[in-house]
C-alpha cells in the first residue's frame, strides 16, 4: 500500500502582470500558502477525491477517458495530457485535498490543485523522469491552459513548481533564474471581489497583440521583447487610440520588469526602490489597462497611506488581491488600514519553497 503526499504553493506576482501571453518576463514568487492532496492507495478501479473545503466528492474511474472536457475540469484535463507522456493509471486512491490558499484572489489556487494532481499521477504511475519542477510546470500549463485555448500564460505553472523568488523569461528563450534576495514584509490581502480571469485577460491579450501588429505593419523588424521606451512615441503614433494605452502598458511594464530584476540582483535589496517599481508598475495596470475595482483601489490607497512602500493589484483582476511591500515593524499597521478599508482578509506571507511529492509505503 502506498500513500503519496503532493504539495504546491500558491504564488504571487511581483512584476509582469499581463505579461507572460506576450513572451515577456515576469518576476514572481511562491508564498507559504499551499495546496495539499493526499492520496492512499485504496486497490480499486477509481480515484476517490474527497475536497473538504468544499464539501464535495468526486469519483473518477481511471479507466475513464476525457473524451470531451467539461470547462475548467482539470482533473479530467491533466489525465488527458499525461497519457501522452505514457503516465497511465492502473489502480485506484482515496484522496483528500485541502487549501490554505484563498480561492479566486488572483493567487493561483487553481494552477496550485493542478500542479499537485500532476505531480501525484507522476509519482504514482510514472514516468519519473518527468517529475522536474521544470515539467511538472509544462504539464499543468498544458493541463489548464492548451486543453481549454485558455489565454493565459505560463507564470503560475512554473513559479509555483520552482517556488522562490523567480526571474522568468516566458518568450521562445524560455528559461528562469532563482532570485536569491530575501524579500521582508510582503503582505496579501483579499479584496473578497471574484477576480474576472478569462474574459479580461482575453481583452487585454488580444488588444495588446493588435497593437503589437499594426506597429508590425510599419516596422516589419518590431519585436515587443526589443521595444525601447525612448521610441514608445513612434509607436504610438501608428496606432489608433482604443490601442495606444496597450503597448504603453506592455512596453512600461517590460521596463519596470528589467529595472526590478537589476534590484533584486543587488546584494543589499532596496525595498524602497522595489516598493516604488511596485507602484508604476501598478499605474500601468489601473490607468492603462483598467483591470482594477474600486475596492482594489481603495485598499491600495489606504496601504500606501498608512505607510507601504508598495501596492499593486495581483494577477488576471477584476478583483481579487493586492500585494504590499511593508517597512519593518509597520505591517500591523498597514494591515488595520487596509481591513479598515473593507478588505475581506489580509496578513504577511513569506517566500516559499516550490512544490514537491512524497511517498510513504504502508503495511497492508
Amino acid at each position: 500500500m502506498r500513500e503519496i503526499i503532493s504539495i504546491a504553493p500558491g504564488r504571487t506576482c511581483l512584476f509582469g502582470d499581463h505579461q507572460d501571453y506576450l513572451g515577456l518576463p515576469i518576476i514572481a514568487c511562491a508564498i507559504n500558502r499551499h495546496i495539499t492532496l493526499k492520496a492512499r492507495e485504496n486497490n480499486s478501479n477509481n480515484f476517490i477525491i474527497n475536497l473538504p473545503d468544499i464539501n464535495q466528492t468526486r469519483i473518477i474511474p481511471i479507466s475513464e477517458k476525457a473524451l470531451n472536457l467539461e470547462k475548467e475540469d482539470f482533473f479530467m484535463s491533466a489525465l488527458k495530457v499525461l497519457q501522452r507522456y505514457h503516465c497511465i493509471p492502473n489502480t485506484g486512491y482515496e484522496i483528500e485535498i485541502t487549501s490554505s490558499i484563498p480561492i479566486n484572489a488572483g493567487v493561483s489556487s487553481s494552477s496550485a490543485l493542478v500542479v499537485t494532481w500532476v505531480q501525484f499521477l507522476l509519482k504514482a504511475f510514472g514516468p519519473n523522469e518527468l517529475l522536474t519542477p521544470e515539467s511538472v510546470g509544462q504539464l499543468t500549463f498544458e493541463s489548464e491552459v492548451l486543453e481549454f485555448h485558455n489565454p493565459g500564460g505560463k507564470m503560475d505553472q512554473f513559479s509555483i513548481g520552482i517556488g522562490n523568488i523567480i526571474y522568468l523569461e516566458t518568450g521562445n528563450d524560455f528559461s528562469y533564474e532563482v532570485l536569491q534576495a530575501p524579500l521582508s514584509g510582503l503582505i496579501l490581502a483579499e479584496s473578497g471581489v471574484p477576480k474576472e480571469t478569462i474574459g479580461l485577460l482575453k481583452r487585454v491579450k488580444e488588444n495588446a497583440w493588435k497593437a503589437i501588429t499594426e506597429v508590425q505593419k510599419r516596422i516589419p523588424e518590431f519585436k515587443i521583447e526589443e521595444s525601447k521606451v525612448e521610441d514608445l512615441e513612434m509607436y504610438l503614433s501608428f496606432l489608433t487610440d482604443d490601442l495606444k494605452p496597450y503597448l504603453e502598458a506592455a512596453i512600461g511594464n517590460f521596463n519596470i520588469t528589467k529595472k526590478a530584476l537589476l534590484e533584486f540582483k543587488k546584494e543589499v535589496l532596496d525595498l524602497h526602490e522595489i516598493g516604488d517599481l511596485m507602484n508604476q508598475h501598478h499605474h500601468y495596470l489601473k490607468n492603462l489597462l483598467k483591470i482594477t475595482v474600486p475596492k482594489i483601489d481603495t485598499m491600495i490607497d489606504a496601504a500606501l497611506n498608512a505607510g507601504a512602500l508598495g501596492a499593486k493589484i495581483v494577477g488576471s483582476g477584476g478583483g481579487g488581491s493586492i500585494a504590499v511591500i511593508s517597512p519593518k515593524n509597520k505591517e500591523a499597521q498597514i494591515i488595520k488600514a487596509i481591513l479598515n478599508a473593507g478588505a475581506k482578509d489580509a496578513y504577511c506571507v513569506a517566500v516559499a519553497k516550490g512544490a514537491n511529492v512524497s511517498e510513504i509505503n504502508l503495511l497492508k
